[in-house]
C-alpha cells in the first residue's frame, strides 16, 4: 500500500518529499492549498529531517542518500531562533539519530567506526546541545523555549506541560551512549526523576507544571495532550535501555490510571490529586495507548480500548481533536484531523501482537479517508473540520514521518524493521571499529515521532566497549604468575579471604567459604530476556 503523492513518477515511493522539496524547501512545511512553504517550529527545513528516514523505510536509498547530503550542506542550527525544546528533540534530534543509524542499510559510506561517529550524529549532537541550556534549572526540569544561538530568555515562562519535562530520555541516551558523552542521558533521568516526584497522592501527574517552584499548573491529569509521551517514554525507555527503574515508574503510573481514568475502556481526563472527572473526552493523541499497552502484554484492554477508538474513526473518517464521550460527538472548536498517527500505529502494534485482520483494515480506511479528504494537488492537507472535510493550508511534518511510514510498515510484516529478512539480504549489519557488534538485528524502538532507534547500537557504542576492557583484565590477570601482574598495585594493608591482586582464584573452596563473582559481569538472566519476547515486554508475574 502507498499513498501516490504524484501519479506521474515512476518509483510511488520515491515521491514522499517531492511536494515538500518543489514547493517548500528550505521552509519548515508545506501549506498544500497554496503550493509554497513556512518555518512553524524552527526555521530549519524540519520537514526534510523529520521525513528522511522515511525513504529508507519505503525502499528508495538514492533519494535517501541525496536528501542526507543536502542536509549536511544546507542546514545550520547557529541561528537566532526560538524552538520548542520539546518538538526539537523528538523531530530534529530524533530524525537525524535514526538516518544516522540507517545510514548503512541505504549504502552510504560510512566512517570508521561507525556507529559511534558520522555526520548526521554530530549534527543531532549539535542539535540537542542547543537545547542544553533549557536543563539548567534549580530542578533539572527544562524550560519549555530555547533560543538556539542566545539560550533561554529570562522572560521565558517557567510552565511547561508535563511530556516536555518527560519526553527526552530515547535521543539523550542514545546520544550519550553513541558518543560517548553522559551529558545528555544525565540531563534526561535528572528531569524524569524530578517530576517523578511531583505526583500527587494518588499517584498522577497533571498536565502543566511550573519548573522552578514544582507547582501544578494545570491539575488535569490523563493519557492525553501534554502528557502523552512521558508515560510512552518510561516503557520504551526501559526496553532500550534495559532500565527497571523506568519501569517501576510506569507500573506506579499505570495502577493509577486504571484506578482513577479508566470508564468502560476509555481513560477521562481526572482531577489529580482526588481523582474525579474533570474532562469526559477522548482526545485523539491518546490514541498511542493501545500500542504501548501491547508491548506490556496487556492485550485484551489494548484490544478493547482500540476498539472505542476505531468505533470514532468510523463515525468521522478520522479522529477529532477532542471528542465528548457522553455526546458522542466532536467537541467544539476542536473538530480538526491534522492526519495524526497515533490510532495507525496502535494498529500497527496491534496486529503485530494478534495476527488479526482488523487492524489491517483500519490500515485501509485510513488510507481510503486520507485520499479522499485530505489530498491536494501538491501533498495533503489537516483536515479543519471532519464534519464537512474543510481544509487547512497545513501539512504537519509528522504526516511523513509518522502517519506514512506506520501505514507502510502495518502492510510490510516481512519488513526489516520487524525483524523480517534474512543473513542474505541484509538483516542484519556489521558495525563498530572492526566490525565487532551485530546491528540491525531486530528490537528497534520508536520514538514518539516513529523514528526507529536500534538498541544494538547502544550497546556497541559504550557497554560492548566496557565488556571487551573487562574481559581483556580478567584473561590477563589470568595469564600472569602468582605475586605478579602488569598493573601497578599497593601491597594490602592486611591479609582479606580473596586472592592478592593478580593471583589467580583456586577452584576449590574452603569450608563455609563463598565464591565471589568474577570481574566480567554476565548476568544469568539479565532484564531484557525476562521482558522481552518477540517485541513483547513482559513483567515478572504476567
Amino acid at each position: 500500500m502507498y499513498i501516490n503523492i504524484c501519479p506521474s513518477c515512476e518509483c510511488k515511493n520515491c515521491l514522499v518529499f517531492k511536494p515538500y522539496l518543489d514547493n517548500a524547501f528550505p521552509y519548515d512545511e508545506l501549506r498544500p492549498l497554496t503550493c509554497d512553504g513556512q518555518d512553524t517550529w524552527g526555521s530549519f527545513s524540519l520537514t526534510l529531517i523529520d521525513a528522511l528516514d522515511t525513504l529508507l523505510i519505503l525502499g528508495n536509498h538514492t533519494e535517501f542518500q541525496r536528501v542526507a547530503s543536502l542536509l549536511q550542506d544546507t542546514v545550520d542550527f547557529d541561528i537566532d531562533v526560538n524552538a520548542s525544546v520539546f518538538e526539537t528533540n523528538i523531530r530534529v534530534v530524533g530524525g537525524l539519530l535514526s538516518a544516522h543509524l540507517l545510514a548503512g542499510r541505504a549504502g552510504m559510506e560510512l566512517e570508521p567506526g561507525w556507529p559511534c561517529s558520522g555526520p548526521l550524529l554530530r549534527m543531532a549532537e549539535d542539535a540537542a546541545r542547543k537545547l542544553l541550556p533549557a536543563f539548567q534549572t534549580a530542578t533539572g526540569m527544562p524550560y519549555g523555549t530555547v533560543n538556539l544561538l542566545n539560550g533561554v530568555s529570562p522572560t521565558e515562562t517557567p510552565v511547561t506541560c508535563t511530556a516536555g519535562v518527560g519526553t527526552f530520555i530515547l535521543e539523550f541516551a542514545t546520544l550519550s551512549r553513541l558518543t560517548g558523552d553522559e551529558t545528555f542521558e544525565n540531563v534526561a533521568r535528572r528531569a524524569l526523576r524530578a517530576l517523578w516526584k511531583t505526583r500527587s497522592d494518588i499517584g498522577l501527574v497533571g498536565n502543566h507544571i511550573d519548573i522552578l517552584s514544582k507547582k501544578w499548573v494545570a491539575q488535569d491529569a490523563g493519557i492525553g495532550a501534554g502528557v502523552d509521551s512521558y508515560f510512552e517514554y518510561l516503557v520504551k525507555g526501559a526496553i532500550m535501555l534495559q532500565d527497571e527503574e523506568l519501569l517501576t515508574m510506569f507500573l506506579e503510573y499505570d495502577r493509577a490510571i486504571q484506578n482513577y481514568t479508566r470508564f468502560d475502556d476509555w481513560y477521562l481526563w481526572v482531577q489529580m490529586h482526588k481523582g474525579t472527572v474533570s474532562m469526559p473526552v477522548f482526545q485523539s493523541l491518546e490514541a498511542f495507548w493501545p500500542g504501548l499497552q501491547s508491548l506490556l502484554g496487556n492485550l485484551d484492554s489494548a484490544v478493547r480500548t482500540f476498539q472505542n477508538y476505531y468505533s470514532v474513526w468510523r463515525q468521522f473518517g478520522g479522529l477529532p481533536e477532542f471528542y465528548s464521550i457522553p455526546q458522542g460527538y466532536t467537541v467544539d472548536k476542536r473538530e480538526g484531523y491534522p492526519l495524526r498517527p497515533e490510532l495507525i500505529e496502535s494498529a500497527m502494534y496491534l496486529f503485530r501482537a494478534t495476527g488479526d485482520h482488523t487492524y489491517l483494515q483500519l490500515g485501509l480506511d485510513a488510507l481510503e479517508s486520507i485520499e479522499r479528504i485530505a489530498k491536494t494537488p501538491c501533498g495533503y492537507a489537516t483536515v479543519k473540520d471532519l464534519r464537512d472535510h474543510q481544509l487547512d493550508n497545513r501539512m504537519e511534518s509528522f504526516f511523513l514521518a509518522e502517519t506514512v511510514k506506520y501505514l507502510y510498515l502495518l502492510f510490510d510484516p516481512a519488513h526489516f524493521l520487524h525483524g523480517g529478512g534474512s543473513e542474505g539480504d541484509g538483516s542484519w549489519e556489521e558495525g563498530g571499529e572492526s566490525g565487532e557488534c551485530v546491528l540491525g538485528a531486530g528490537g528497534f524502538i520508536f520514538n514518539t515521532e516513529a523514528h526507529p532507534l536500534d538498541p544494538a547500537a547502544l550497546y556497541c557504542c559504550s557497554r560492548h566497549a566496557q565488556d571487551q576492557q573487562e574481559l581483556r583484565d580478567v584473561l590477563l590477570s589470568l595469564s600472569q604468575p602468582a605475586g605478579k601482574s602488569g598493573r601497578q598495585s599497593k601491597p594490602p594493608a592486611k591479609q582479606t579471604d580473596g586472592p592478592l591482586p593478580g593471583q589467580s582464584e583456586s577452584i576449590a573452596l574452603k569450608p563455609g567459604e563463598k565464591k565471589t563473582p568474577p570481574l566480567l559481569t554476565c548476568p544469568v538472566q539479565p532484564f531484557r530476556s525476562r521482558l522481552s519476547i518477540l517485541g513483547q515486554v513482559f513483567t515478572d508475574n504476567t
